[in-house]
């Protein structure tokens, strides 16, 4: 009689102490997200045009050093050809398209936009309901001795038992947590969007720079193809004068050093056209790598891009649109929104919470006697006193913001320097393609008539050497000039942004 009555004593005890779990204890507080101190993409890669000044004086009226240099991930891709063929013709929009897909310069930073977007649902899933359920079986055997208690009972020769069971009981249970107001995981959460929007706007940036460096190196490929084109003209021109010059040395019209002179300037064109090729190669092979074809010279560019003027667009419009479409901006601007987010987390950690918890199940020895249990939880939580945190996290939260805002500020400076050097070297480029162009006029006219009187017998072919050197110099001249402008105009669509998009309008694609 004694045992049943002890028994369903130690039955309701668990069911007592399973509620208490259920019902959860009081979560921790939560902490304000802390933001590296820049905001500056870490990962390393440049696009650059440069346009500098040769210094000293030559007989060239070339003043200019026009370079696109690409650096970093930017210089490699993965491969193209499964998902594009190619055709072995590439134009410059394909380029720039293939680049856009397969450059690593964009799809490093595209994985980077995914780890920003998982980590803003991680820190949206404090503000958001979260529901378990589970199931849990239980065999227990109780010594009441080992917990301290102790049981007498009135009637003389009969003690109760010291070891209870084995007994079992099931639960079955479903719980809900809402956090219904805490100002610093919803401030963490609005940090980490703008955070992503950052990112987004860093890989927008990056196709600009893609952009840049891929329109630049197709420039110098179509330059290099110039300048090879014009030494084969100047290779035919020097096996014409030493052709002419045996001819007039086996009629002992000239000295042997007219003859020598000729095939030493025929060797030398020779060994100009075989670096220049050489040059034009390995450029293609550099092409190829950044937009996702195989490494090799193996194909032909289709584009020739002459001369063009620029796009009528005056500096203060330039400047505008800069400031209204560079995404690199937009980026450092929701970093300093990010930044403010952050801030405004730690100082709200000072403030109250407020979190509710419910949950639902059976408890019993089996399914056919189990009994309907819940429990209902609001959690306040005020905070008092935290050693300092709140106020060292705040300090780290302002630091980051204010050196965003000074990125931010820098970044307006650079943004409009890049569209002032724009227009110098588009101005520089531009005078230099006039002048050029009446340079060749000039020393092909020269040569003409230099070429006459050798002929005539009125002069040696020193003249006639002096003159082809010009006329070549003239030629690598202009093409040098047309290379330099061209990349001017396209570092130009960079600094106003949206280059892709503003490709065919500034270099005047068909």
């Amino acid at each position: 009689m004694s045992r049943i009555v002890l028994i369903p004593f130690f039955l309701f005890a668990p069911t007592i102490v399973a509620q208490t779990l259920a019902s959860g204890t009081q979560s921790q507080p939560t902490q304000a997200a802390q933001l590296p101190l820049s905001g500056r993409n870490p990962q390393s890669g440049s696009v650059t045009a440069t346009q500098t000044a040769i210094p000293g004086t030559t007989n060239s009226i070339n003043t200019i050093n026009p370079t696109v240099q690409v650096q970093g991930p930017f210089t490699g891709s993965t491969s193209s050809i499964a998902k594009l063929p190619f055709s072995g013709r590439l134009s410059l929009r394909e380029a720039v398209d293939r680049a856009l897909e397969f450059n690593l310069g964009a799809v490093g930073l595209t994985e980077a936009v995914r780890q920003a977007r998982g980590q803003s649902k991680i820190a949206r899933s404090a503000l958001l309901p979260n529901l378990n359920a589970s199931l849990s079986e239980t065999v227990q055997q109780t010594n009441l001795q080992a917990l301290g208690v102790r049981l007498s009972l009135p009637f003389p020769g009969f003690s109760p038992p010291t070891i209870v069971g084995p007994f079992n009981y099931f639960d079955l249970r479903a719980s809900l947590s809402q956090t219904v107001l805490d100002l610093t995981a919803r401030n963490n959460y609005r940090a980490t969007k703008e955070i992503t929007r950052a990112n987004e706007l860093t890989v927008a940036d990056a196709r600009d720079l893609i952009v840049l460096g891929v329109g630049g190196t197709y420039l110098q490929v179509i330059a290099a193809r110039s300048r090879i084109e014009a030494a084969r003209a100047q290779l035919a021109t020097a096996e014409a004068l030493y052709r002419q010059t045996s001819e007039q040395r086996a009629a002992g019209v000239v000295a042997q050093i007219d003859l020598n002179r000729s095939q030493i300037q025929l060797f030398t064109q020779q060994q100009r056209l075989l670096s220049l090729e050489n040059d034009y190669s390995k450029l293609k092979v550099t092409l190829a790598r950044l937009v996702g074809l195989p490494p090799n010279e193996q194909y032909e560019i289709t584009d020739a891009i002459p001369f063009a003027e620029a796009p009528s667009l005056t500096f203060d419009a330039a400047l505008k649109q800069a400031f209204e479409q560079r995404s690199d901006l937009k980026a450092a601007q929701a970093q300093v929104e990010a930044a403010e987010r952050a801030r405004a987390a730690a100082r709200s950690e000072r403030l109250p919470s407020f979190a509710v918890r419910a949950d639902y199940g059976v408890i019993g020895t089996n399914p056919s006697q189990a009994h309907g249990t819940f429990s209902v939880v609001g959690t306040v939580r005020v905070p008092i006193w935290q050693g300092g945190r709140t106020k060292g996290q705040t300090e780290v939260a302002e630091s980051a913001l204010v050196q965003r805002q000074a990125e931010l500020d820098d970044l307006k400076g650079r943004i409009e320097s890049e569209v002032r050097n724009a227009y110098f070297d588009l101005q520089a480029a531009a005078s230099q393609v006039e002048v050029a162009q009446k340079n060749i006029q000039v020393a092909t006219q020269n040569l003409d008539l230099t070429r006459q009187k050798f002929e005539a017998g009125v002069s040696d072919n020193v003249e006639v050497v002096q003159s082809q050197e010009t006329l070549s110099t003239a030629n690598n001249d202009y093409i040098n000039s047309v290379f330099a402008h061209n990349l001017a105009k396209l570092s130009l669509a960079r600094a106003v942004g949206r280059a892709s998009e503003a490709l065919s309008q500034f270099l005047k694609l068909q």
